[in-house]
């Protein structure tokens, strides 16, 4: 793979994005919390504890937001919390008292606490609380009238891109470029878990071409946590993550979560990524110099010679350690004087060498 072209940069809260920072974590929680502000402060702490660097909800105005028929449609399964679709949502759904405590709580764990932005009302009541960023879900990449109405408050923005074509990302960021450049594309596919086959994880490098001015990243609504780290090594620099504290809770988004231990190792396994990758220079560390002297290889004499004696090709071998002489100079070296008697396996070096006689030299 060649070398990334740097690319842009986004400032969230406190921490800067781009390709000269630790990849920004998200830990997607979502309604995860079951309705319940003590999960959802737990899920905020473990979050935290895990490495994440932002923790998010999903705020709706849900009798805005669906028509009639959907909110009031029957909605009994295994993970419903109401018997229609709109009580099931309003049971989930934290209100004014909930963001503000939950907010206060971010800020004393020093993580970053945005949401995901449903509507224009959801958004006016996110921005009347003077959340650090917003978050657009997939389905809304179309919905340019709310994109340009949160490109307005001119915070950072997060563009999810699951279930789209170029051509709908590229007017979603035609959309916001012009009023808001704080803006951030996020690699997704909408399937709840995504199948592997359909990360399309080569489209980070087409965003990364594409959209220059935009910071990249993925949402990962895949199983496990190897997908972030191969994002990250094409180019994306926000990874966001679901995050559950129990997968067999109750709750649809649950079974393709994160738990803590997972959330902290793919964190983990991301910073060492960005550490591992170094600046592209290549270099001798000190950790290196003892093994590469004990594997390596030195000229050294084949047997006793005497002084004055003219080095021929059977006079030298290479062997182990390291130190002397390194075999490349094994040229340089024959046809040189003895200026001392040698002894076998003595390392050679020109200290005890003379200059070569005048045939091996014309040679």
């Amino acid at each position: 793979m060649g070398e990334i072209e740097l690319a842009a940069t986004l400032t969230i809260g406190n921490r800067e994005i781009g390709d000269h920072s630790p990849c920004y974590v998200i830990a997607e929680i979502g309604h995860n919390h079951q309705g319940s502000l003590e999960k959802a402060r737990e899920l905020f702490r473990e979050a935290k504890l895990a490495g994440a660097h932002a923790v998010k909800l999903q705020k709706r105005d849900n009798k805005g937001l669906y028509t009639g028929a959907a909110y009031h449609r029957p909605y009994d399964n295994e993970n419903s919390f109401g018997a229609t679709y709109g009580e099931h949502r309003e049971f989930l759904e934290f209100g004014l008292s909930e963001y503000r405590a939950l907010q206060a709580y971010a800020r004393e764990l020093g993580v970053d606490f945005f949401s995901t932005a449903f509507d224009l009302a959801s958004a006016d009541f996110l921005e009347a609380l003077d959340v650090p960023a917003y978050k657009i879900a997939s389905g809304d990449l179309k919905s340019t009238p709310l994109l340009r109405h949160v490109a307005g408050f001119g915070k950072p923005m997060i563009l999810s891109t699951g279930g789209a074509l170029l051509d709908d990302v590229r007017r979603a960021y035609d959309a916001v470029m012009p009023i808001n450049p704080r803006l951030a594309i996020l690699q997704c596919t909408a399937g709840y878990p995504a199948a592997f086959e359909e990360l399309d994880l080569r489209v980070i490098a087409t965003y990364r071409e594409q959209f220059p001015d935009a910071v990249i990243g993925f949402s990962s609504h895949d199983n496990g946590i190897a997908m972030p780290l191969a994002a990250y090594m094409l180019g994306a620099r926000i990874v966001e993550k679901h995050f559950t504290l129990n997968r067999a809770m109750k709750g649809t988004d649950h079974a393709f979560s994160l738990e803590p231990l997972g959330l902290r190792k793919m964190v983990r396994d991301l910073e060492r990524t960005y550490k591992a990758l170094g600046d592209g220079v290549k270099k001798v560390y000190e950790s290196e110099k003892a093994p590469i002297v004990k594997m390596g290889k030195s000229l050294v004499i084949v047997r006793d010679l005497p002084a004055g004696h003219v080095l021929g090709p059977g006079d030298v071998v290479m062997k182990s350690p390291g130190g002397g002489l390194p075999p490349y100079e094994l040229e340089r070296v024959l046809g040189r004087v003895t200026l001392r008697e040698l002894y076998e396996d003595d390392f050679l070096s020109y200290d005890v060498l003379a200059e070569p006689k005048a045939e091996f030299a014309r040679s």
